[in-house]
């Protein structure tokens, strides 16, 4: 798990986290494009993609949460892809039964 150095992030490694990162941002608040090592822009970069997508539905129920969070992850990850030849390929491979 990789964080900035917010004292709220404290209790992770209580809570079962293995290993806990603190990222140390520059003085302009965000890591060099390119710097080597951990960062954590792109999960903040993934919370704005998943925000944007799942306001539509003003509002989404709790036990639903997980999947269209799994979606958004899903798409998030395929952005820049042709997802018409991903998923026709995907459904030659593993017909759905």
């Amino acid at each position: 798990m990789c964080t900035d150095g917010s004292a709220s992030y404290d209790g992770l490694v209580d809570w079962g986290c293995k290993r806990h990162y603190r990222v140390s941002r520059g003085e302009n608040g965000f890591v060099e494009r390119g710097s080597p090592g951990n960062h954590i822009d792109g999960i903040e970069s993934f919370w704005g993609y998943a925000k944007n997508r799942l306001v539509k539905y003003q509002g989404i129920p709790k036990e639903d949460f997980y999947l269209h969070l799994k979606e958004c992850e899903f798409r998030f990850n395929m952005r820049g892809r042709d997802m018409y030849r991903f998923m026709l390929r995907e459904l030659r491979e593993r017909p759905l039964n």
